[in-house]
């Protein structure tokens, strides 16, 4: 009997933070795909490597897939923390388009290009796309072992 006192005790303790450090450990757990390169679901699964050059020829630096300036990266957060649940998340436009891949035709507004020497208006148009998928958010087996960790980790230290 004591001993399930002290667990409801530590419980009590832990539980008002656990969402917060849950999201935290998830946001770290998608920011390392950027790093690993990879989607660690099950196994390990790599992210195709790039293919094209950039627009005007320049080749892309050498470096990490889907970093350029580290925007989408820096972006993933914390959206909503409530007592039972946490969910993350990301503001860039672009990030859906990379995390769940696409296959098919974009339609692109007007626009105003801008270069070094010159401004260009750009007319509406649509444009074939194969973008493959580069997963960084979701559910991952993976993830969930660490949080089931991390939960049995606090509560150890919490009894003790």
């Amino acid at each position: 009997m004591e001993t399930l006192q002290k667990l409801a005790a530590a419980f009590d303790k832990i539980a008002a933070d656990l969402p917060q450090q849950i999201g935290t450990l998830a946001v770290n757990f998608s920011k390392q795909r950027f790093v690993s390169q990879n989607w660690h679901d099950k196994t390990a699964e790599p992210w195709q490597r790039r293919t094209r050059k950039r627009r005007g020829g320049e080749k892309r630096q050498k470096g990490a897939v889907l970093v350029d300036s580290g925007r989408l990266k820096r972006s993933i957060r914390i959206t909503s923390v409530t007592k039972t649940s946490v969910t993350i998340g990301t503001d860039v436009e672009y990030a859906k388009i990379h995390n769940d891949g696409f296959d098919g035709v974009q339609s692109v507004r007007a626009h105003t290009r801008k270069t070094k020497n010159k401004t260009q208006n750009v007319r509406a148009h649509t444009r074939k796309m194969k973008m493959p998928q580069r997963r960084f958010l979701g559910e991952s087996a993976e993830l969930e072992r660490l949080i089931t960790e991390f939960i049995e980790n606090e509560l150890k230290t919490a009894i003790q």
